[in-house]
């Protein structure tokens, strides 16, 4: 498929240029070098234990995001649908920081993205047990929003309360999102949750398109509609949840990839999956890339970046899609 394969060529040029742009800009050979077992070892401290695992993180976390976005707009028939809008980031770095702060769990620990799915699990399946199936678009922002805001509102409850400023810290990290000064430790935590997150929500992708017919057609070609819904849920809690307790909240990564490549697969919610999972990590690669090179006294977080592009973003969407809706009903 060409679009794949495009988008998969942007992910390898964006990878490769995360790997040589920073505060010391490297050339590309030398990157190479390093790569392969070569190079000096300033370049290869710079490159294997500080770049690479944060390019990796930037991959995967924004796959996961963006695939969790597309599939979620699939189940609900919504393209509005995101994780973002529906806290479940939120809702994660809820459960991490609830965590981190009573001690269950240390930043480096395999519990804390247990903590993160477990509260990324709770936000999508308290969103779809309060707004329902058929929801429309209104009471789906607005049941969002009230979760968004209620773990926002625990996580800066576990800020005020927190013993020290060490402790505030951390707890900032959550609120803001990064890949700043990431491990190949922090690779290895999220890789098996985002792995069966992916599985997951892949599973079901033919279901997706089936539910564009309607849930009693979907439910007549054999489609069990309640295990779907239970194992998307999953699957973005698994998704999001590792995401969050790696490299904190990231928002809108999950609304605007999936609308970058939809109309190059005609609207099809089952051929836009893997296009949105390649556009996702490519935007999180890029917007990763742009928070170095922006000058500023310390890194901006890349969580500030995605939301400052992304929330115009879902303003002109609702826009538009509202202009849709109001021609329909004029027609």
């Amino acid at each position: 498929m060409p679009l794949t394969a495009g988008l998969a060529v942007l992910v390898a040029i964006a990878f490769a240029g995360s790997l040589a742009v920073g505060p010391v800009v490297l050339p590309p050979g030398e990157v190479v070098a390093v790569l392969f077992g070569g190079g000096d070892l300033a370049a290869r401290i710079i490159v294997i234990e500080i770049r690479l695992p944060r390019a990796l993180l930037a991959v995967l976390i924004g796959g996961s995001l963006a695939l969790s976005g597309a599939a979620l707009q699939g189940l609900l028939r919504n393209p509005l649908a995101a994780p973002s809008l529906f806290g479940a980031p939120a809702s994660a770095a809820f459960g991490a920081v609830t965590a981190i702060t009573l001690g269950l769990a240390g930043t480096l620990s395999w519990q804390l993205p247990v903590a993160a799915i477990a509260g990324a699990f709770a936000s999508v399946a308290l969103l779809l047990l309060v707004a329902g199936p058929r929801a429309s678009l209104l009471v789906l922002i607005l049941a969002g929003l009230a979760i968004s805001s209620l773990a926002g509102a625990g996580t800066a409850l576990a800020l005020n309360l927190a013993p020290n400023p060490f402790a505030a810290l951390e707890i900032a990290f959550w609120l803001l999102g990064s890949l700043e000064d990431r491990s190949f430790r922090h690779v290895l935590i999220a890789v098996p949750f985002v792995v069966a997150g992916t599985v997951v929500l892949a599973w079901d992708r033919r279901a997706f398109r089936a539910l564009t017919l309607g849930e009693e057609a979907a439910a007549t070609l054999g489609f069990d509609l309640g295990a779907i819904r239970l194992r998307v849920v999953a699957g973005v809690a698994l998704a999001v949840g590792a995401g969050v307790a790696v490299a904190g909240s990231i928002g809108f990564v999950g609304l605007m990839a999936p609308h970058a490549v939809r109309p190059f697969v005609r609207h099809d919610p089952e051929r836009v999956l893997v296009p949105a999972a390649l556009a996702g990590a490519l935007l999180l690669l890029v917007a990763d890339i742009a928070v170095r090179l922006i000058p500023s006294q310390s890194e901006i977080k890349v969580g500030v970046l995605t939301a400052l592009i992304g929330a115009p973003f879902f303003v002109l969407l609702v826009m538009r899609r509202r202009a849709e809706l109001s021609g329909g009903r004029h027609d």
